[in-house]
């Protein structure tokens, strides 16, 4: 209450003082005495009338302030205040609705790729993509003596015909799917060895998608002594497991076949006397 008048009182004294200044009537008056805060504006306007008057009809900005009691005048300043104040929250929520719906949808929204795009971003890790694994295809072979040493991404594996690996989640690929590994560093056998500088451009290592699943769970904990600083953490990694069906790229020895085995005649047991 007693805020709102001081407001009033310095938009008066304003008011004034802009009067005194423009019009030339003025000019021969005194400025006023100040006046202490807690007067009624009913005395205001009985003992300064040409505070509240506009004697320049050319004067547009005119304010004309008439109020029987200061509560009146104070209930309607709370009232606008009141008003200026919700229509700045609702101003505020609107934005911050703007902001959250924008942000949620950008989250929100997943990336399209194109078919080159798959291919370059495949490409860089280290496979392709052939297709879906069919009913017909007879891929799994017997054990041939040939290894490879392939990269997926940043890690090496060295794999044999039949074997297992887990590389971290491989995008672009599911279940079934046949995959070339074309990063290819090393080839050997039994009667050679064949190093790429750093690849091997002709040889290729055919892999089946088996499984995507998760690692097991790693716990991360933070501590700082003496401060209450306690932080837990689990993470469990995705991966990708892949079969490895073939190794092409270098010659295949032949392996050799084992003989049967003769069947032996068991020997018999002799009785011995007691």
């Amino acid at each position: 209450m007693f805020m709102a008048n001081r407001r009033r009182l310095q938009v008066l004294t304003r008011h004034a003082s802009a009067l005194f200044s423009t019009n030339t009537t003025f000019q021969s008056l005194q400025t006023p005495p100040p006046l202490p805060i807690y007067q009624p504006l009913k005395t205001l306007t009985s003992k300064f009338p040409l505070i509240f008057t506009n004697p320049d009809p050319n004067w547009s900005q005119t304010r004309h302030v008439s109020s029987s009691r200061i509560g009146d005048v104070n209930e309607d300043n709370e009232h606008s205040e009141e008003e200026d104040d919700d229509d700045d929250d609702d101003d505020y929520d609107e934005a911050v609705g703007d902001s959250e719906d924008e942000s949620v949808s950008g989250c929100g929204s997943k990336r399209e790729y194109t078919a080159e795009e798959k291919e370059a971003e495949a490409a860089a890790i280290g496979y392709q993509v052939i297709g879906p694994l069919q009913k017909s295809d007879r891929v799994f072979k017997p054990y041939e003596p040939v290894f490879a040493v392939v990269q997926i991404g940043s890690h090496q594996f060295k794999v044999s015909n039949g074997d297992c690996i887990f590389t971290e989640r491989l995008k672009f690929c599911e279940v079934n799917d046949k995959l070339i590994l074309n990063k290819v560093l090393l080839l050997g056998s039994s009667s050679q060895t064949i190093i790429g500088r750093p690849l091997l451009p002709d040889a290729a290592v055919h892999a089946v998608v088996e499984e995507h699943a998760l690692d097991a769970k790693v716990i991360i904990f933070k501590k700082k002594r003496r401060k209450n600083y306690r932080r837990t953490k689990g993470h469990r990694q995705e991966l990708t497991k892949l079969r490895i069906v073939d190794v092409q790229g270098i010659e295949k020895p032949e392996v050799p076949e084992k003989p049967p085995k003769a069947p032996g005649k068991k020997p018999e047991k002799v009785a011995v006397a007691a």
